[in-house]
């Protein structure tokens, strides 16, 4: 019997891939009626990277990014608080990934399409509910035609942070929480910086500018494509538009902020106004559930643990999510014993990596740090925060969200393949 899944997402397309791979029949229900690339700029972590490399998707990677070198905090007038290498100039065996999030969701829906054929995946039906009867579950669908349902074997339900079954679940949770951060985000075309590869944040708590480029860049202009994010935090009470989760918006609402921030190597003003269009989301996640798994039903991908984006972890744990679930098939067959079993390794650990992201124990955190200690002002770091502390803290985040260098390396493969 099928397995079926909500949403044809990061989280539901690489579920569909890894179910081909072990030969496991599925279905795909996605609420759009046309798949195009949406969204901006994410980041593919090594431990992600290594899965989508063992769905045979290196080249595929290769085309839509960008094998990123650095990752660097600095302060609001460019001066550099920390960096380290990633990827393999770190040490992983797999590169990580700087590239537009809907160019990464087209290259999976091709592959799936290729590989498992038109059918594996119903466009213009979106999730309703579920219900369960015996030993099999029925996805109730909204289609163009009205109503419909779908019976299978199990439901994966990776229908995002407004996801329609996780509300069924917890039908008083409400909407997403708002911490009072509104991004404006982009992408524009200007001189690759440092190492051409690298990925930047800059600032601290109350406003931040993060910059990375998603292709290589043009070797006559040494132009790339950058993506960028401009951040300010408002009053929370205030109602900043806490509603629009991707409207279009007017630069002058944020670009008087950052006026000045044109360091030596990075000229943020300019990338702001060469943005043909920028978007604005409001900086939000959900609270930690304590239990993500209803008889043959489980969450997953941004419907299970939604978070900050600030350790550029939420593509990647999607990823891993399906990778990990088709593990446990494997290990105890296609039923409730592989959801609870998936539930029970990465709950605990997304529900770490929410509230650290919340409460300044992300990547980033040293940034805030070194704004209360001298207001980001110094001459050399050391004299703030110990290079070994900054190391510390680097590694306890990559560690916390499943890529530290030494563990990631030394873990065998999640799946069993011929």
């Amino acid at each position: 019997m099928t397995v079926l899944i909500a949403g044809g997402g990061i989280a539901g397309l690489t579920m569909g891939l890894t179910l081909h791979q072990l030969g496991i029949p599925f279905r795909i229900y996605e609420s759009v009626g046309t798949m195009k690339p949406l969204g901006v700029g994410i980041n593919i972590q090594p431990n992600a990277v290594r899965e989508l490399f063992d769905l045979g998707l290196e080249a595929a990677l290769d085309r839509c990014g960008v094998r990123t070198k650095e990752y660097g905090f600095f302060t609001k007038t460019g001066l550099e608080i920390w960096t380290e290498e990633r990827g393999l100039s770190a040490g992983y065996k797999w590169p990580q990934y700087s590239l537009h999030r809907g160019k990464l969701q087209m290259e999976l829906y091709e592959a799936l399409v290729k590989r498992a054929g038109p059918d594996a995946i119903v466009t213009g039906h979106a999730a309703i509910r579920y219900e369960t009867k015996d030993d099999e579950v029925v996805l109730h669908l909204n289609g163009p035609d009205g109503p419909l349902s779908a019976t299978g074997k199990i439901l994966l339900a990776a229908d995002g942070i407004n996801s329609a079954l996780r509300a069924q679940m917890y039908p008083s949770e409400g909407e997403p929480i708002w911490n009072g951060c509104v991004l404006w985000r982009a992408t524009s075309r200007g001189k690759a910086f440092r190492t051409g590869a690298s990925m930047i944040l800059a600032g601290h708590d109350d406003i931040r500018f993060v910059a990375y480029p998603i292709t290589e860049p043009d070797p006559e202009t040494g132009e790339a494509e950058i993506n960028w994010i401009a951040e300010i935090r408002r009053d929370p009470e205030s109602g900043w538009r806490k509603a629009d989760y991707n409207a279009a918006s007017d630069i002058q609402t944020f670009l008087p902020t950052f006026a000045n921030w044109n360091f030596d190597w990075l000229d943020c003003p300019n990338l702001i106004t060469s943005a043909k269009e920028v978007f604005e989301y409001p900086m939000v996640d959900r609270d930690p559930l304590p239990k993500w798994t209803d008889g043959l039903v489980t969450l997953m991908g941004d419907a299970a643990h939604p978070a900050y984006p600030v350790g550029s972890n939420g593509a990647s744990q999607a990823v891993v999510d399906a990778r990990l679930i088709g593990s446990m098939f494997q290990k105890h067959g296609i039923g409730t014993k592989a959801l609870q079993a998936f539930e029970d390794i990465v709950r605990p650990q997304m529900t770490k990596v929410v509230k650290a992201n919340r409460s300044g124990g992300g990547p980033d955190g040293v940034m805030q740090m070194v704004e209360d200690k001298c207001g980001g002002v110094f001459d050399n770091i050391e004299d703030v925060i110990p290079r070994t502390e900054l190391a510390a803290h680097a590694e306890k985040y990559k560690a916390m969200a499943g890529f530290s260098i030494q563990d990631l390396n030394n873990q065998p493969p999640l799946l069993t393949l011929p």
